[in-house]
């Protein structure tokens, strides 16, 4: 033996394994064989991976296959990969065999190298930890479980953290009226609260979308084995798994309705993958106006004052950026970018199995918790501590000849577009052009020119519309 190492058999022959390394050989080997990136396998597979070895030893002990001596150490082991008491020893590299072979047999070797040592018996990683289960049907499982979870503990809720944090503000905000804007151009008048609200539906679209893929993503493929027949695994072994793994994961698992499908393909992780990318696009949404309202605060649009949380130069003193909503911005664009990787990925199923599952895995669940922690993010330290400058919104509302659309049902959009461009043209109030230009009253039109009375729409009040003659002509 080298110093520092053992030696470790498998199939291939014999290696050299570092002495403390609790893994055997073919873990080694894919150490070896992939120094790629230096980027592990996420948290949240491996813990669905312990989660799914407990559930499947409890199972094989269940119908016979297993003894309950070995049983209830490779339990307890699984729990603690689970739990992520030995995170450290899944070195393997994102960049591995395309099947997620060498994370599972990491799984194994691991698992039956504690159980070995708790229970005083021989835990083989294959004949034991690996029963009634392949890499094809496991790894694919700890895709959906880990995904699952993650949504379930960690997007969702703070979604609906956004979400209330929006709902706050926009209640401190109901009957603020600013100038609405298309194109970035002016527009017609908008209450703050409706503008809103307007991205609280979005996130609240987002988590409906995000809920909707959960019936397929709660399937498992657990039981199919190596090409989706179920060799090697007892007829029992897929309903009993999926009972088991719900009642460990705290999810609502069944198996999966087709193992040929669940194996040979990933589009359950590409519809999921769409709908995180939904969820990005809706953040970059909110970022960006959150930013363009800040803007500033001098010679930019000033509308708001988002919390000052770190000097913006190293050069301009004073200067202040939005960094919380150019960090979401960030996230938007890698969770888009992870969405073209997991859809290109997603194409990779060949006869019957998908050959690209680690990196699925991988931009998944990098996805998931980026978007939860943007979501907390935007919502503590920007939206719930903005401040709006309501002279500012008032000022600008004053000068906004779009005004004059109210006035479209009463003298025609001709005859307004003319009044706007004479008060654009005049730096003049819309009011007094109209005055000039309409023959209707300075009190009347201050009623259909008030800016909060046009952000409930709907056309002017009958009494302030000319009457028509018979032939068509007005009074």
């Amino acid at each position: 033996m080298a110093k520092g190492f053992r030696v470790e058999k498998d199939s291939m022959g014999t290696l050299n394994v570092p002495a403390e390394a609790l893994w055997g050989a073919q873990t080694q080997r894919a150490v070896e064989n992939f120094p790629v990136s230096g980027l592990p396998m996420p948290r949240g597979f491996i813990r669905a991976l312990g989660l799914i070895k407990a559930a499947a030893a409890e199972v094989n002990a269940g119908l016979g296959l297993l003894d309950d001596r070995r049983a209830r150490a490779i339990i307890a082991a699984a729990a603690a990969v689970a739990e992520g008491r030995y995170d450290h020893q899944f070195p393997i590299d994102v960049f591995q065999t395309g099947s997620g072979t060498s994370s599972n047999m990491n799984a194994n070797e691991v698992i039956a190298y504690l159980a070995s040592r708790r229970s005083g018996r021989q835990v083989h990683p294959n004949d034991h930890v690996n029963m009634s289960a392949s890499s094809n049907d496991t790894v694919p499982t700890a895709i959906h479980v880990s995904a699952a979870l993650a949504l379930h503990e960690s997007l969702l809720p703070a979604l609906k953290h956004l979400t209330a944090a929006i709902e706050r503000k926009s209640r401190a905000l109901r009957g603020v009226v600013k100038t609405g804007r298309t194109h970035l151009m002016d527009a017609m008048p908008i209450r703050m609260d409706q503008e809103l609200s307007g991205w609280t539906q979005q996130i609240r679209y987002g988590s409906a979308r995000l809920l909707a893929v959960q019936p397929r993503l709660h399937r498992l493929a657990q039981g199919g084995t190596a090409v989706g027949t179920g060799i090697n695994a007892h007829p029992q072994f897929a309903r009993r798994f999926a009972r088991a793994l719900s009642h460990r994961s705290g999810l609502r698992l069944a198996a999966s309705e087709n193992c040929f499908e669940s194996l040979s393909c990933q589009d359950t992780a590409v519809e999921l993958s769409g709908a995180l990318k939904v969820v990005a696009v809706s953040l970059n949404k909110i970022a960006n106006d959150l930013r363009w309202m800040n803007s500033g605060p001098l010679a930019g649009l000033g509308e708001i004052e988002l919390p000052a949380l770190q000097p913006g130069s190293s050069i301009m003193p004073g200067k202040v950026n939005p960094v919380i909503a150019e960090s979401a911005v960030m996230v938007a664009a890698q969770v888009i970018g992870n969405d073209a990787t997991i859809v290109f990925a997603g194409a990779a199923g060949n006869f019957q199995l998908n050959v690209m599952l680690p990196v699925i895995a991988y931009n998944l669940l990098q996805s998931i918790e980026l978007l939860a922690a943007a979501s907390r993010l935007l919502a503590d330290r920007a939206i719930a501590g903005l401040r709006v400058n309501r002279d500012h919104l008032l000022a600008a509302l004053s000068r906004n000849p779009v005004l004059v659309t109210a006035l479209n049902p009463i003298i025609g959009y001709e005859k307004a577009a003319a009044i706007a461009k004479q008060a654009y043209a005049e730096s003049r109030p819309v009011l007094d052009v109209a005055v000039e230009k309409t023959g209707l009253s300075r009190e009347e039109l201050r009623r259909l020119l008030d800016p909060a009375r046009l952000t409930h729409g709907g056309l002017p009040e009958p009494s302030a519309r000319p009457r028509r003659t018979r032939r068509g002509t007005k009074k």
